[in-house]
């Protein structure tokens, strides 16, 4: 009967945000593991944050062993200098100086004898001078006339000479503090101290003395620190290029608790969503693989098998791998990137613009390839799927291609779907070419504007040369999350259809509990009657039933052939007999007891089912001979085997009955009828149901069967469905069906003498 069968379908969810709820709630008993794995994964991007900051803290520190101390350098000279201001200076002049122009020293001067007249007049030349410019008109005078001007005194404790006036009048008239006397020093520049060193009267003399010399236009970074060298010792030191190891070890030995912290909650994190998602993972699968066994069969007969295969396999994997990656990198990608914003503003606002804005003007051009190029990826996808789908059905079908000489017609087509492919490929394959140019042109371009603009902040003394660092570690931390987030999203999305799709199938109507049927009927105790009372079934979605009012005995040891043309009910029969299905009207019993007071594990185990289509497993010929039985013996096996005719054919291969049956094994479709019938002769049970099982073999293989099927028969109520009559002209009963009716009913050679439906289909086949 035909059956209505469901596509897979797409990557995109119906409803995301209910797919993603449900999915949240099936991870109920994972919460708390999840969130502590989600938490981690924060505090690991948090930690990475905060890095940048602490980076540029060790570059300024560093910075500060490379350059001279600037801060020790302007400290030093405001002292020195500052004691060169004029108001100052002019003070500690008059007290250095002291000059003597009592009446007394002026009549002594101009009545010594022993001064020249020349000396004489222009002492009273000065006297009557402008005495604005005192030390200028003082230092024109004869040294005669100085040394009763400028007589020995003591100042703050220091006994200042004659000659050392002089010294000092000449050295102040020229502008020229280097060369003041240095008993003079303490007085013009006292001591002070920085960072706990003293800077002597004598070095900042000295000082005063270098920096005299230095061309403050047009001096090189190496002249000036030729200069530093040649300063005195106390200052050298207090200025001088200095590492502080200390203070770099600490922030280095924090960096590396950091980065190591970071990387062991990433680590934790990484452990804990593996759990979480392989833990999630076999739930699903143990709940899916429950789920099919209360699946009722009608379900797969309306969906596709490679359908239910994906959902148990690759939706279930979809959403483990999602869990372990894409959950966790989207926390943590949110976390750094709001994180990375905060912290660049909270740094330097100015810096913070200029990297959001180069990185988002990038991610703008980036964002349009990506819509541009969507369509390509998909239709590359349909194409490709298209190409596959028509060599598939070519090399499938290749003796009938070949046959009919279609292969120019076969390459033709081929090469259609093969252009279509290249060119959907190559647009795709460009545009996606572009994005990692791109992202890198996004991240050069920040790190280029964030040095431009942090350069120009540096020389105007707002930030240090370490903010500039840190900035352009925040370029890549802001510019890696949205990448991230988008790649995160979009694995999101399709995670959300594959949980749809698994919970859809989870959530599919089971079949009718049984808990509550309480009889049993035990294999040994079955006599093997069976009674069918007006048996009714339909297919869910078909108009009309496929058995109507079925009514049919079957005694203890009868055996009962169910013939018919295709369509007509016969392996529905067999179907309702197992309680695959649910008979919608009517009842069938065993042994008087209806099967709706059986439950289905106990009929299944009443019955040995032979089915047309054969199935082996990945196993040795042994193991697949005794399926699911215990305490069977290698006699019983290889006995069952001679009786279908196997034995020859198993010795011939390697190991012979421990040869291992793979999916490449030449084993021909008779000789696995001829394994599953043998399998079938294992099982001791009260019924036998025998599903065309000689389909498959030939006609000598047939004979053969058919000996071993009447030896297999002999006691059990047989149940035989088949389309080659011969092999069914010993049945004890031959009910023939027609439309969902029992038409004719009697063995073989009634039913060939009334000349009705059976006799035509038997003699159907021997006709031209």
């Amino acid at each position: 009967m035909p059956r209505p069968m469901h596509a897979p379908s797409t990557e995109s969810a119906k409803d995301f945000k209910s797919a993603i709820k449900r999915l949240l709630k099936e991870l109920k008993s994972f919460r708390v593991i999840t969130i502590f794995a989600l938490i981690l994964a924060a505090l690991s991007s948090i930690l990475s944050i905060f890095a940048p900051n602490i980076l540029s803290d060790l570059t300024d520190e560093i910075s500060k062993g490379l350059v001279v101390n600037s801060k020790n350098l302007e400290l030093i000279s405001t002292n020195i200098l500052g004691n060169l201001d004029e108001t100052n200076l002019n003070n500690k002049v008059n007290n250095i100086l002291s000059i003597d122009l009592s009446e007394k020293t002026i009549t002594d001067i101009l009545n010594n004898p022993n001064i020249n007249y020349e000396d004489k007049t222009k002492f009273q030349e000065f006297l009557q001078a402008d005495s604005s410019n005192v030390l200028n008109n003082l230092s024109s005078l004869p040294s005669s006339i100085l040394n009763n001007l400028l007589k020995p005194t003591t100042y703050e404790g220091i006994n200042i000479t004659t000659d050392d006036k002089i010294a000092f009048l000449n050295a102040m008239s020229k502008k020229d503090m280097g060369n003041i006397p240095t008993s003079l020093a303490p007085i013009i520049f006292p001591e002070f101290k920085v960072d706990n060193i003293i800077i002597k009267s004598e070095d900042s003399l000295e000082f005063v003395n270098i920096m005299s010399t230095i061309d403050k236009d047009n001096i090189t970074t190496e002249e000036f620190y030729s200069k530093i060298d040649k300063m005195p010792s106390s200052i050298r030191k207090s200025v001088e290029p200095f590492m502080d190891l200390d203070t770099i070890k600490s922030i280095v030995y924090f960096l590396i608790i950091l980065y190591l912290t970071s990387a062991l909650f990433m680590y934790l994190e990484s452990i804990s969503m593996t759990h979480v998602a392989n833990k999630f993972a076999y739930k699903l699968r143990d709940k899916i693989s429950r789920k099919i066994n209360k699946l009722p069969l009608k379900y797969f007969d309306s969906h596709q098998t490679g359908d239910v295969l994906s959902r148990v396999t690759n939706d279930v994997d979809t959403i483990a791998q999602s869990m372990n990656q894409s959950l966790s990198t989207l926390v943590s990608a949110i976390t750094l990137f709001i994180g990375t914003i905060i912290m660049m503003f909270y740094t330097n606002w100015i810096m913070a613009i200029t990297a959001i804005l180069s990185s988002l003007i990038g991610f703008v051009f980036m964002f349009g390839v990506l819509a541009k190029s969507q369509k390509y990826f998909t239709a590359r996808q349909v194409e490709l799927g298209n190409l596959n789908g028509h060599i598939e059905e070519v090399y499938s079908g290749l003796n009938v291609v070949k046959a009919y000489n279609g292969k120019y017609a076969a390459d033709k087509k081929f090469d259609e779907f093969n252009n279509r492919v290249y060119e959907a490929n190559r647009k795709s394959r460009f545009l996606s070419g572009l994005m990692m140019p791109m992202m890198n042109f996004i991240g050069d371009f920040g790190y280029v504007a964030v040095c431009i603009v942090g350069a120009l902040l540096t020389l105007n003394g707002k930030i240090s040369f370490g903010v500039i660092v840190a900035f352009i570690t925040y370029v890549r931390l802001f510019t890696s999350p949205l990448s991230q987030i988008a790649q995160a999203m979009t694995s999101m999305q399709t995670t959300a259809a594959a949980s749809e799709r698994v919970f859809e199938f989870v959530d599919e109507p089971e079949m009718d509990n049984e808990k509550n049927i309480k009889k049993y009927l035990k294999k040994e105790e079955v006599e093997g009657n069976i009674e069918f009372e007006n048996v009714v079934f339909k297919y869910e979605g078909n108009e009309q039933p496929t058995i109507k009012n079925f009514s049919a005995k079957a005694s203890k040891g009868e055996k009962i052939a169910i013939v018919g043309p295709t369509g007509a009910g016969k392996t529905t029969m067999v179907n309702l007999l197992m309680k695959f299905y649910e008979i919608n009207g009517g009842d069938i019993k065993i042994d008087g007891v209806s099967i709706h007071d059986l439950k289905r594990e106990n009929i299944h185990e009443l019955f040995t089912m032979v089915l047309q289509d054969t199935w082996v497993f990945d196993g040795t010929i042994k193991e697949n001979i005794i399926y699911n039985r215990k305490n069977v013996s290698d006699s019983e096996v290889k006995r069952v085997c001679k009786t279908v005719g196997l034995d020859h054919f198993i010795k011939t291969l390697p190991n012979g009955y421990d040869y291992v049956l793979g999916d490449n094994d030449t084993v021909s479709a008779g000789q696995k009828q001829l394994l599953t019938i043998a399998r079938g002769m294992i099982e001791d049970a009260p019924f036998l149901i025998l599903d065309e099982a000689t389909s498959n073999v030939d006609t000598r293989t047939e004979e053969l069967v058919q000996k071993a099927m009447d030896k297999l028969t002999v006691g059990k109520t047989s149940f035989i469905i088949a389309h080659r009559l011969s092999t069914i002209k010993n049945a004890d009963l031959i009910l023939v069906m027609k439309d969902g009716n029992i038409i004719e009913t009697g063995n073989h050679e009634t039913l060939m003498k009334q000349k009705g439906f059976y006799a035509d289909l038997y003699n159907s086949q021997f006709e031209l």
